[in-house]
């Protein structure tokens, strides 16, 4: 038989050229390992979502008082039917020898005007003006609530806008029905047509007034 005789560089060749493919396999199984894993973790991430899990960190935010002075407070309470009787009591306004149920709570104290503010994003329902309340705004938000500012001397905003929480939407005025007051803004809100007592609202999110 004869014998084949293979020269050196051909060998080395040879041997560099399986090194090559050997490691050219290790990197792709590598590169495929990596993929899969990523596609793993993004299934499992998505199916998070597709189930339901709530976030620990709410998108909703919490209503704020109607002024952003902190020198301002309230002056008079919320009517409630079941509260007691001292408190009722300063929940009566006494116009002309009439008695009326306060829906809201005035909010004043201080000589100057200050700016009233939205208390959650919404849209503004009305803009009018009233001789015994001064310029009444009102403001729907979302689940219903809606808002209402009364006794103002200066509006800045107009029926049909958008307004975000924290908007200023006019300033503090004076009332003929509430001339001993001074500068304020009586601050009413209702979910389904039910007036709530301001006090118990703010810091809380729309739903959970409706869960109330």
């Amino acid at each position: 038989m004869k014998k084949i005789k293979i020269k050196k560089p051909a060998i080395y060749a040879t041997c560099i050229g399986i090194s090559t493919l050997l490691l050219g396999g290790l990197w792709y199984a590598d590169l495929s390992q990596k993929s899969l894993k990523q596609e793993e973790d993004h299934t499992y991430v998505s199916r998070l979502f597709d189930e339901g899990i709530e976030s620990v960190v709410s998108t909703q935010n919490v209503i704020i008082k109607p002024y952003t002075d902190n020198n301002v407070k309230a002056l008079n309470n919320f009517y409630d039917y079941q509260g007691d009787e001292q408190t009722q009591q300063k929940a009566i306004i006494n116009y002309d020898t009439t008695y009326i149920q306060n829906n809201g709570i005035s909010y004043g104290g201080i000589d100057n005007t200050f700016d009233v503010v939205s208390v959650m994003p919404g849209k503004v329902l009305s803009v009018k003006e009233d001789k015994l309340m001064g310029k009444i705004i009102t403001i729907e938000h979302e689940s219903n609530v809606i808002t209402t500012y009364q006794s103002l001397n200066e509006v800045t905003i107009k029926e049909g806008d958008t307004v975000a929480q924290g908007t200023v939407i006019g300033k503090a005025g004076e009332s003929n029905l509430e001339k001993d007051l001074g500068k304020h803004v009586l601050f009413e809100i209702s979910v389904d047509g039910k007036y709530l007592n301001p006090d118990n609202c703010y810091n809380k999110t729309l739903n959970e007034l409706k869960s109330n």
